[in-house]
């Protein structure tokens, strides 16, 4: 059985503009929210003119359970298209969960994977509203060794929470992401690193990580090969 988890290839990107921690005032984060999402839409857009690779490997007890790499693409109606590539004349592993993983326990992981998507997506901020949550009450640090400042926010989706977020304030771009949370009563971190293309300036997650300590378990996502179809 394929499992049909998109596992945090493409997470939104949050096109933070300099006036999110130049100004103040309700009126004025209001409005930066707004700019916020509309750059996030922007960069969405450009998403969606190119393909690109990725790669997902499942790694449990620090075996790699499984890994699957993609061709990824939208279709002209804007839904996601994946295309296995490495599931024939490959030496790699055939599709998720396929190796050393019982069927009982392959539907449990894949559950469980399921449901920590969905919350971890959460801290992509999908609304202005979310958006204007964080920024109103971030503590914002730097600039850092690499000229990135850092918002910081608490109990953001869940108490107890805390999202980080390192951004370039002259280019408004995401460098780095990075969220502390809980699911199902074990403690889960994602890291994510992000990278500019230079023609187009997209702004894409190049590598992401999640991981559950408890369960030993670790999902790390690779995103490259960008480029625009002929």
């Amino acid at each position: 059985m394929r499992t049909k988890i998109v596992l945090w290839a493409c997470l939104i990107v949050l096109g933070l503009p300099l006036s999110a921690w130049t100004e103040s005032g309700p009126s004025s984060m209001a409005g930066d929210a707004v700019k916020i999402a509309e750059a996030r839409k922007a960069n969405a857009a450009l998403m969606h003119q190119y393909t690109w690779n990725c790669r997902t490997e499942i790694i449990s007890k620090g075996e790699v359970k499984d890994i699957r790499i993609d061709l990824v693409s939208y279709d002209p109606y804007g839904q996601l298209q994946r295309t296995l590539l490495n599931d024939q004349g490959s030496p790699l592993p055939r599709g998720f969960l396929r190796r050393a993983i019982a069927e009982d326990k392959k539907k449990e992981m894949e559950e469980y994977l399921t449901g920590l998507r969905g919350l971890l997506e959460q801290y992509t901020l999908p609304t202005t509203g979310k958006i204007l949550d964080f920024i109103s009450s971030a503590t914002v640090g730097g600039p850092d060794v690499n000229g990135l400042l850092t918002l910081t926010g608490r109990n953001v989706v869940q108490p107890g929470d805390s999202l980080t977020l390192w951004v370039n304030p002259w280019t408004r771009h995401l460098g780095q992401m990075q969220v502390s949370t809980s699911f199902q009563g074990s403690a889960v971190q994602l890291t994510a690193t992000f990278a500019t293309l230079a023609v187009s300036g997209l702004n894409y997650a190049s590598f992401a990580e999640a991981t559950v300590p408890d369960k030993q378990l670790s999902v790390q996502i690779q995103n490259f090969d960008y480029h625009r179809p002929n």
